[in-house]
């Protein structure tokens, strides 16, 4: 019988040859927290009684979600982190560094590894070829502790994509498609198995946007072979021996296979207050916004930023409109300074926000009013998701971000 890619990558750690649907014992290269999730796990490990991390190396806390600190409760969780990296001799990714999902892929994580991560769009790093998945911190403290953790071996929904996209689309338009077809719950603890030539075809920057939001639809993993495109980023982050070529078999046995024709793909809105309530952007040209927010683990990339820059050249943000750019890692920004972009959002008024979380979490930074709409390009938009219950968040890709802080309501043009 044939395997996915989920049941490969887990066969290798579980040493064993597993199907959909077992429980199995797994071991996991990699565990990673955040400031939201890490000082709960930081407590359930200690009372392990375990004296050492099992593989110090490799287990990464990062400040991203309130970074820097709004306020003393949560400097104090900081500190938390902090003292135990230095401990227990942990990575620590600071304050400014960039938002944990993005820093996973750049430094941290390789083809056929199994990541755990206390954060549900740990989830991005599938992308690469590795079983990454998230869970709740008392899990990620047992993974800590001994290096390895139980779980069900998904069944596997195949998302096959052919054609190309219209210019503009992104793989954020094809995402808010897919879970607008198959809901939020749709494929829940189902791996998704991204394939066909548009995937092929994709950069990284795309594929990451896509396995960041398989959660979105309720999955435990979104996966990608890998291919000259994984090896290739490998290779410009430093980690090009990390590669190795992961793929399904032929006869591997899927539970749905859902097939997309890429060329039908519009620019698509996710609608308050749920993922899968999507429509197309003709549909809400009425619609009116507050704030426009460009970053986050889902679009937070130079590419994205590289995209609005385009747009919003030689322009100015309409004058009802705050545009908020925060670049999801330092070595984004860093790329994005040296390429001039950060200089053409400032002339654009937009304010320019630290590498992190910002306001996607509704912790610090970007809180909207009351009655308040922001078009967004991450990953939720739940009732309360930016810091007030009584505001509307809209999704979109780069494209549609960049074009509505001009006009200041949603389109694409």
């Amino acid at each position: 019988m044939g395997q996915t890619l989920a049941e490969k990558i887990i066969s290798a750690h579980a040493e064993k040859k597993v199907k959909a649907g077992e429980l199995v014992i797994a071991k996991v290269d990699v565990c990673a927290v955040q400031d939201g999730t890490g000082p709960l796990t930081v407590q359930e490990f200690k009372k392990l009684g375990k004296n050492k991390l099992n593989n110090p190396e490799r287990t990464i806390l990062f400040i991203d979600h309130a970074s820097p600190s709004p306020r003393k409760e949560l400097s104090n969780t900081h500190t938390v982190l902090r003292e135990f990296s230095k401990e227990y001799k942990a990575i620590l990714s600071d304050v400014g560094a960039g938002v944990c999902h993005q820093r996973l892929v750049e430094t941290f994580i390789n083809p056929g590894e199994i990541l755990v991560g206390a954060d549900s769009h740990t989830c991005t790093s599938g992308a690469v070829g590795a079983f990454a998945t998230g869970m709740g911190s008392t899990d990620i403290a047992v993974a800590m502790a001994l290096g390895k953790t139980w779980l069900k071996v998904p069944a596997t929904f195949k998302i096959e994509v052919t054609g190309k996209f219209k210019k503009g689309i992104c793989s954020k338009d094809l995402m808010l498609h897919l879970i607008g077809l198959i809901g939020a719950d749709g494929a829940t603890y189902k791996a998704l198995e991204f394939c066909g030539e548009t995937i092929e075809n994709m950069p990284m920057s795309e594929r990451f946007t896509l396995a960041n939001m398989a959660v979105e639809a309720g999955a435990k993993a979104g996966l990608f072979a890998t291919d000259d495109k994984t090896k290739e980023f490998l290779k410009s982050r430093g980690r090009e021996d990390k590669f190795k070529l992961i793929k399904p078999d032929d006869n591997a046995i899927y539970e749905r296979v859902i097939k997309i024709n890429a060329e039908e793909i519009d620019y698509t809105v996710s609608c308050p207050h749920t993922v899968d309530n999507t429509k197309h952007v003709s549909e809400l040209k009425d619609i009116k916004v507050d704030q426009v927010f460009i970053g986050t683990c889902t679009n937070g990339r130079i590419e994205d930023l590289r995209i609005a820059a385009e747009i919003l050249k030689g322009k100015k943000v309409n004058s009802n409109v705050r545009l908020l750019i925060c670049p999801a890692s330092k070595d984004v920004y860093l790329q994005a300074l040296e390429e001039g972009l950060i200089t053409i959002f400032v002339k654009a008024n937009a304010a320019i926000l630290p590498p992190g979380c910002g306001p996607c979490v509704g912790v610090h930074s970007g809180t909207l009013a009351d009655g308040e709409v922001c078009l967004a390009t991450q990953n939720r938009n739940f009732q309360g998701r930016m810091g007030n219950v009584k505001g509307s968040i809209y999704l979109s890709s780069p494209y549609v971000a960049a074009y509505t802080a001009l006009s200041g309501y949603i389109c694409a043009a």
